[in-house]
Order: structure tokens, then sequence, then C-alpha cells
């Protein structure tokens, strides 16, 4: 194999992802049906894919076990991939933001300075830290650090987060949300300077992985189909990044 991308396995986010593909002419074959983890680019010579989980193309991309693929920013900013990664293009689909939201009761409560004062009143009443439950571990401890806020505990969520404060396992949450639906059905708000991030699918390259010749020819083969005819320019970042990486 020259170069793989990797896309996501299932679902809207690998719907968008083919049609984002489409637009440019490409397709995706998989020879041994729908059921294939593997297929080819048709159009394009001596390119792999691989459908992956959006968490596992993260991963993948900053171990360098893949050149390029389609994935969550929320995923990647999780995880700290910093300098291993180069975002290629930002797609305009897979939109969602990382948020810190409290119950609705809280209605004293509306920015993180306010969260603040809740959790030192809330330490020396129950004598024990607030509690926020979250998948988020890192953006939320950053996002926190940030605002000053220390007296907390960060409760990891491996379920429905948004459930979290109903069910007695944690006082507020950071979690993803795309229309809010959700915190609604849960009496949750979102504070109003609770965003930490705003998401979307990105096309990502790996500054790990093996670059040869094949796979940067590959590459801009790729990239040069996918750009616009007056913004070309998608390989010469990639090839910038590689550069200084």
């Amino acid at each position: 194999m020259i170069l793989i991308l990797a896309i996501p396995s299932k679902g809207r986010l690998q719907e968008q992802t083919l049609d984002y593909l489409a637009a440019a002419g490409l397709s995706m074959h998989q020879s041994r049906g729908v059921r294939d983890y593997t297929a080819s680019l048709a159009g394009i010579d001596g390119i792999t894919m691989s459908l992956n989980s959006a968490a596992e193309i993260a991963d993948d991309l900053i171990a360098g076990k893949i050149h390029l693929g389609i994935t969550g920013e929320d995923l990647l900013a999780e995880r700290s991939a910093g300098n291993r990664v180069h975002s290629i293009e930002r797609l305009g689909f897979g939109c969602a933001n990382v948020i810190v939201a409290v119950p609705r009761a809280w209605i004293d409560v509306s920015t993180m300075a306010d969260l603040d004062d809740v959790a030192a009143s809330f330490h020396t009443r129950h004598h024990r830290k607030l509690r926020v439950a979250t998948k988020y571990v890192t953006l939320a401890r950053n996002f926190f650090a940030s605002h000053g806020i220390a007296d907390y505990r960060i409760v990891e969520s491996l379920g429905a987060t948004e459930g979290a404060p109903a069910s007695g396992t944690a006082e507020a949450i950071v979690d993803i949300t795309t229309s809010g639906a959700t915190l609604t059905a849960n009496d949750l708000k979102i504070l109003n300077d609770g965003i930490i991030l705003k998401s979307q699918a990105a096309l990502t390259a790996s500054l790990r992985a093996n670059w040869t010749t094949e796979s940067r020819t590959a590459a801009r083969a790729l990239l040069d189909r996918i750009a616009a005819p007056a913004d070309n320019h998608l390989f010469s970042t990639l090839e910038e990044a590689l550069r200084i990486k």
C-alpha cells in the first residue's frame, strides 16, 4: 500500500464523507461487500481506504498508522494531537460543540465565574468537591484551569453524560452537543461562556506516518482533486507541515 486514507465506518459521518469525496468525482469501492473494512478509492491509484470509528481514526493519525483521515476535531483536541497531526481542511459537516452545562434549576449560575463560586460553596457545604461528568477529560481540565476553577473533580463518563446530574452521579457536565435538544430534555443549560470547542470533521494528515515519495505523490493526486480549482493549495500546506515536523 502506498497511502492509507481512513474514513468513518458507519453513520451520518460516513455518508457525509462519501458525499464530500463524490463531489470531487471520487468513490469508494469495497471488493468484498459493505462489511469490508478496507476499500479502494476509485479514480486514484495507490490509495487504500480504511474504515474505522472516528475515535480510532484520531488515535491512528496520532500514532502514524495512517497517512490521512477524516475525523472530528474534538477527538484530536481531546487527545492533545498538537504537532503530531496537520489539519488540511475543515469540512463543514459533523459540526458540534463541546460545552459546559449545569442544571436549569441553577438560576443564578450562567457563567464559568458563577460555577467557580458554586464549586467553592459546594465544597464548604457538602465537604466534597463538585463533580463534573465527562468523556472529555483533557478538554475539561484545560478549560476549567483557564477560568481559574480548581475546586471540582472529574467523573469519567462511559455512558449518557447528560443524564449524570439527574441520576446523582455528578452536578455538572462537559459534553458534546449539536442542537442542544438532549440537554433540554435532561433539564440542563449551557453556560453563556461555556463553549469549550466548536468542532467539525476535518481532513487531517499524520505527521508521524511514513511519508515516502510515492505516498506524497498519491496525496497530491487526492488533494488536487478535492481542492477547488481556484484554491488548490492543500498539498502545499501539507508539504510545508511535513518539512518542519
